[in-house]
């Protein structure tokens, strides 16, 4: 797996958000993205998911190009924003409807993937009933449960007590050594850290 950002430029109401990116990323590898807010980290992991249209340059994922080629990165895992889930169902379930679309994940990934993040002693509980640290840990599950080969993480551990980072550290390690391509973008130093096996800076929309 390899991710190549070639030239990518992105002007939002004439404000330049990424500024002529060029970077390439290949599995089994853990890249984090470390700047103050506004430098660029989270858009930077919007260009790579197919979220956003460059307003020059290019995206290519596996030799196919974002946008032209490919929507978006097949069998991708992502945490930008804060997701979305059925507040009436529990963590199960709410997996299972996912896992309905693509079809490529068992009872046992789902359950593996809860187990994993920490969260399989909320049993039955309902997601409306979640603490903001357990729904941080049911949007990692659902990141990961379908075994992605990208994985785009944004402040995956906000929220998490120190045994749950912990877990969740350990897990993105593992995936990243069975060949995950993960980028994590975290203003987390600790995270950055453990976590690096390359560390991009950023700053007002470039790398630096």
């Amino acid at each position: 797996m390899k991710i190549e950002i070639k030239d990518y430029t992105k002007v939002i109401k004439g404000k330049t958000i990424l500024d002529n990116i060029n970077y390439t990323f290949e599995g089994g590898r853990i890249y984090g993205l470390q700047g103050r807010n506004g430098s660029g980290k989270t858009m930077l992991l919007r260009a790579v998911s197919g979220l956003m249209f460059a307003t020059s340059g290019h995206v290519i994922v596996d030799g196919r190009e974002l946008h032209k080629d490919i929507e978006f990165p097949e069998n991708l895992g992502l945490i930008i924003e804060s997701t979305e889930l059925l507040p009436q169902f529990d963590a199960f379930t709410n997996l299972k409807l996912i896992a309905g679309i693509k079809k490529v994940a068992t009872d046992d990934d789902i359950r593996k993937a809860i187990d994993d993040v920490g969260l399989d002693e909320a049993g039955d509980k309902k997601v409306k009933e979640y603490s903001l640290g357990m729904r941080q840990k049911l949007a990692i599950a659902q990141a990961v449960f379908e075994k992605p080969e990208i994985l785009l993480l944004d402040e995956p551990t906000n929220g998490l007590d120190e045994a749950s980072v912990e877990k969740i550290r350990k897990l993105l390690k593992e995936l990243s050594e069975s060949g995950t391509l993960i980028i994590v973008a975290s203003h987390s130093k600790e995270d950055m850290e453990f976590l690096s096996d390359e560390l991009i800076k950023m700053d007002n929309g470039r790398i630096v």
